[in-house]
C-alpha cells in the first residue's frame, strides 16, 4: 500500500473574476521507503502540488481531489488532525533557507519548536536532540546558537533539513532544496538528503528543474507538462528513453559527459509554457511539440500504459500522456485503459 496516494489532484487560484488553473488532474503514489522524483518547468504546477499535500496553499487556492496519507485524506482532515501530520506524518524543506527561517530566532530554538509542540519533551532532551540533529546534517552543536544570518547558504539549508527531520516523519517533501546553492554545495546536500532519507527509512518526494539530478537520486521520476503529468515511471528508464516528447526534450537539455556532439549542440525547446487561464485545444504540448500530428489538437491524452514488449526491458509501471502511445498498445492487442497513478517500491539494484 502507498503511504501517499494522489488522485485527480486541482488546485485553481482566484485571480480577479476569473480562477487560473494550476494543477488539472495530477495523481501519483509514493510507496513506504521510496523516493519519487518530480520534474518540470516553472509554472508546471510542482510546488503547488508540494504545497497541497500539506494544506499550505493560500486561501486564494481552490484545491479538489484526494490527498490519501496513509490511508487519511489530508483536504478532509479537521485542523487538529491535520496539526499533529505536520512535521510528525510529513514536513517539507522549502527552496530559499533564508525566506524560510526567522530571521530573529536562533536557529536550535526554530529545529526545537516543532518537538516541543508534538512531543511531550523535556527542555534538556529537546536541547540534546537538537544538537544530534545538527550533528547528523554535518553542523557542529555550538551552531544552534547562531542567527540565520550568520551561516552560508549551504549551512542554512543544513539547519532546514534538520527541521524538517526533527519528529522523524514518515514522508519528507523536499522542494528545489538546492536552488541559489552553488554546484558543490548542490551535491553534498543531495549527498546528505539521500542519506538520511535512507538512514531515517522514509519516503521521500523531491522537487527540481534537474532531470538528470532527480535520476540519479530518485527511485522514480514523474514529469509535470502544464498542470499534469505527461510520464511516470523508473527513474533511469524515463531519462534515458523517454516516451513523451516533453520529457525527451527535457533530457535532451543536458549535455551528455563525453559526447562532443551533446556538449557542443545542446536541445533546448522553443516556445513557451502555456498560459494557464488559456490552455491549448487538445494536448497542451501541441504547439511546442516536434513531433505532433493532426488528431493532438482534438485529443487531450492522459497518462496511458507503456506498451508490453518494453516491460522486459526495465519499462515496468511506466506511463505517457500521449496520443503516439495508442496505436503502439492497440496493436499489441492491450486496451485502452488509462493507467492508475502507482509509485512501486524502490528497485532492489537502485
Amino acid at each position: 500500500m502507498n503511504y501517499l496516494e494522489v488522485k485527480d489532484l486541482r488546485v485553481t487560484y482566484r485571480a480577479g473574476e476569473g480562477e487560473i488553473p494550476a494543477v488539472r488532474g495530477a495523481g501519483f503514489g509514493l510507496a513506504p521507503g521510496s523516493k519519487l522524483g518530480v520534474a518540470g518547468e516553472s509554472g508546471c504546477g510542482k510546488s503547488t502540488v508540494a504545497l497541497a499535500l500539506l494544506r499550505l496553499l493560500p486561501r486564494s487556492a481552490r484545491v479538489q481531489g484526494e490527498i490519501l496519507l496513509d490511508g487519511e485524506d489530508v483536504l478532509t482532515m479537521r485542523w487538529g488532525r491535520l496539526r499533529a501530520v505536520r512535521w510528525a506524518g510529513a514536513s517539507i524543506v522549502f527552496q530559499g533557507a533564508m525566506h524560510s527561517l526567522n530571521a530573529v530566532r536562533r536557529v536550535g530554538d526554530q529545529i526545537a519548536e516543532p518537538i516541543l509542540l508534538h512531543e511531550n519533551a523535556t527542555p534538556g532532551e529537546v536541547s540534546r536532540r537538537v544538537g544530534r540533529l545538527l550533528e547528523q546534517v554535518g553542523l557542529p552543536r555550538w551552531r544552534a546558537k547562531a542567527y540565520p544570518h550568520e551561516l552560508s547558504g549551504g549551512q542554512r539549508q543544513r539547519v532546514m533539513i534538520a527541521m524538517a527531520l526533527a519528529c522523524e516523519p514518515r514522508l519528507l517533501i523536499a522542494d528545489e532544496p538546492t536552488t541559489a546553492l552553488d554546484v558543490m554545495i548542490q551535491a553534498q546536500i543531495l549527498r546528505l538528503i539521500d542519506r538520511l532519507v535512507g538512514e531515517h527509512g522514509i519516503s521521500m518526494m523531491m522537487i527540481s528543474h534537474d532531470l538528470s539530478v532527480l535520476a540519479e537520486t530518485c527511485d522514480r521520476l514523474a514529469v509535470m507538462y502544464a498542470g499534469r503529468v505527461v510520464e511516470e515511471g523508473p527513474a533511469d528508464s524515463v531519462f534515458a528513453d523517454a516516451r513523451h516528447p516533453y520529457t525527451a526534450a527535457l533530457s535532451s537539455a543536458f549535455p551528455k559527459i563525453g559526447d562532443p556532439e551533446s556538449r557542443r549542440n545542446p536541445h533546448g525547446l522553443p516556445g513557451d509554457p502555456p498560459d494557464p487561464a488559456d490552455p491549448p485545444s487538445g494536448c497542451a504540448f501541441r504547439p511546442r511539440c516536434p513531433v505532433a500530428e493532426e488528431r493532438c489538437s482534438t485529443v487531450d491524452p492522459v497518462l496511458w500504459p507503456v506498451e508490453p514488449a518494453a516491460v522486459g526491458n526495465g519499462a515496468a509501471g511506466r506511463a505517457a500522456a500521449c496520443v503516439r502511445m495508442l496505436p503502439e498498445m492497440r496493436s499489441a492487442g492491450v486496451a485502452a485503459e488509462p493507467a492508475e497513478p502507482n509509485v512501486a517500491a524502490p528497485e532492489e539494484s537502485r
